[in-house]
């Protein structure tokens, strides 16, 4: 029986019924799921209440899935398997984490509009969230079709930011929302990195603004002219039209393309209501800048 396939917004964002994740999946239901993730972008499964272990399992069907590391906290204990980012507010006694707590301060930044990974030479591919605890209010996840956004640039602009590159760095986006508290270990492991500013993608060949608040300045230009350009793109590529608000419920899993889409988690009543949700993370294959590379030598 084939999955539904139901569009939630013009250009992006689907819904996806019809299909179990907490068990091994028919080859055909993954081709469907593949094409239907090429297409939107975006897909939101409702009603799986997954494992951890079974969402480490779909996931790695995308690729090769990233060990978290505890850049803010090192030597902490995690609460999570090794394969999961906590993006909760409660700690190992599952009471919610106090006001000065590091990984809530350092979880605040995830409410500028990123792409997971861009920091990483290698950065991700795509991401699955799974909710276990939602608050009765708030806390929705805004998803920016960077796809859409770069068809909807002029041409001239489209000219002038074709081959450019920007520098990326988690230590530039967390210091902007006042996070600094990271080790020597951790800045030493994350050094800046060089991703392309417009992504081809590999299976549709549609082209994708690639940025995020990670993005610090412009390889070759000033920094402040860089950093004027990213910021004007930002708020372009973040227009109603381009941007679809999902309402979270027990059980969603959403998967996302890092490599077209932005994303910003939004306010909630972080301090009384308890928000639980876990994060795996797909690994790309390669460099942005070296893929780009690649497809050139290709094309010549």
């Amino acid at each position: 029986m084939p999955i539904t396939v139901s569009p939630q917004s013009p250009s992006f964002f689907a819904e996806v019924r019809g299909v179990d994740l907490t068990g091994p999946l028919a080859p055909e239901i993954l081709a469907e799921i593949d094409a239907a993730f090429d297409a939107y972008a975006v897909l939101v499964f409702p009603g799986q209440s997954l494992t951890d272990e079974q969402q480490v399992a779909f996931s790695a069907h995308f690729g090769p899935v990233f060990t978290a590391t505890n850049y803010h906290r090192p030597g902490k204990e995690r609460r999570l398997r090794p394969e999961m980012a906590d993006i909760s507010n409660i700690g190992h006694d599952g009471g919610l984490l106090s006001a000065d707590d590091e990984r809530r301060l350092h979880g605040r930044a995830n409410q500028l509009w990123h792409t997971d990974n861009t920091f990483k030479h290698i950065p991700a591919r795509c991401s699955l969230l799974a909710a276990h605890e939602i608050p009765p209010s708030g806390g929705n996840t805004e998803f920016a079709d960077m796809r859409a956004a770069y068809d909807a640039l002029p041409e001239e602009r489209k000219r002038e930011i074709d081959g450019l590159i920007a520098e990326h760095s988690i230590f530039y986006s967390r210091e902007k929302m006042g996070f600094t508290g990271f080790s020597d270990g951790a800045r030493a492991e994350l050094p800046p990195v060089q991703q392309v500013l417009v992504r081809t993608h590999p299976v549709t060949g549609r082209k994708a603004l690639y940025i995020a608040s990670h993005a610090s300045h412009i390889i070759g230009w000033p920094v402040e002219k860089g950093r004027q350009l990213i910021e004007e793109l930002l708020d372009f590529a973040t227009q109603p039209q381009f941007v679809h608000a999902h309402r979270w419920h027990t059980g969603d899993l959403v998967l996302w393309d890092n490599r077209c889409t932005m994303h910003r988690a939004r306010p909630y009543e972080e301090m009384t209501r308890r928000r639980v949700l876990h994060r795996t993370t797909v690994s790309d294959e390669i460099n942005s800048v070296e893929r780009a590379r690649r497809e050139r030598t290709s094309a010549a």
